[in-house]
């Protein structure tokens, strides 16, 4: 089975880096003082930059685009420990991981909307990146519409390990209705974990398989993925 996690507010917390990152990063690259922040819950990094850009009235071109996501790549890397000072890891996750990776039968990786440089960063910060194969997972730069990267993560999985991954042996976990929907959409099963600012009753609303209020619970969460 392929168990693919949602990074923010699912296994890691920034505590407002996230958003300073952009006010840092942006009047560089740009040269127009940052004013607002797309919407950043359940998205991919490419949507949010596009239209961050939009609301500055900068048009969003590949190449623009680029520049910026090169520009917070850089940010995150420069701030690993101011990220490591204000940051968490939420409870349960480490051990949560540790115990996915001790079972034989789970493979695991993240789906997550962030940048793969981005991604690789906190997930290094943090020390969680030892329990997932961060090859066979998918990021916010490799396709700009959540549900897509869901075959994009079964593809590189079946590479990295030659196990055909299909849609009945692939879960996600996240935290925003935005992951249910990615999941729903590709067709593959989801566990939805109330440790964002998405409540059980949204998740449940939303079509999760399985709701969970967080990851406290190591063992709850192994037997909600082999059961969803």
């Amino acid at each position: 089975m392929l168990v693919l996690f949602d990074v923010d507010h699912t296994l890691i917390e920034t505590r407002g880096v996230g958003r300073e990152m952009y006010e840092r990063v942006f009047p560089v690259v740009t040269g127009v003082s940052f004013r607002e922040l797309a919407a950043v819950s359940g998205r991919t990094e490419l949507d949010i930059l596009r239209e961050t850009l939009e609301l500055h009235g900068i048009a969003p071109t590949n190449p623009a685009v680029g520049e910026l996501a090169a520009a917070l790549v850089q940010g995150y890397e420069a701030a690993r420990g101011e990220l490591a000072e204000r940051g968490r890891v939420l409870p349960g996750a480490r051990e949560t991981l540790a115990m996915v990776a001790a079972n034989d039968g789970i493979y695991q990786g993240v789906l997550t909307g962030n940048l793969r440089g981005v991604a690789r960063t906190k997930l290094e910060v943090f020390e969680l990146d030892g329990y997932l194969d961060l090859e066979a997972s998918a990021y916010g730069d490799d396709n700009p519409r959540r549900s897509e990267l869901v075959a994009i993560a079964q593809r590189r999985a079946t590479e990295r390990t030659g196990v055909v991954f299909g849609n009945q042996r692939t879960v996600l976990i996240g935290d925003t209705p935005k992951d249910v929907e990615a999941a729903l959409t590709a067709g593959v099963r989801v566990i939805g974990v109330a440790s964002g600012k998405s409540s059980m009753d949204e998740l449940r609303t939303a079509g999760a398989t399985q709701v969970l209020a967080d990851l406290a619970e190591p063992a709850d969460v192994v037997r909600a993925i082999t059961e969803a």
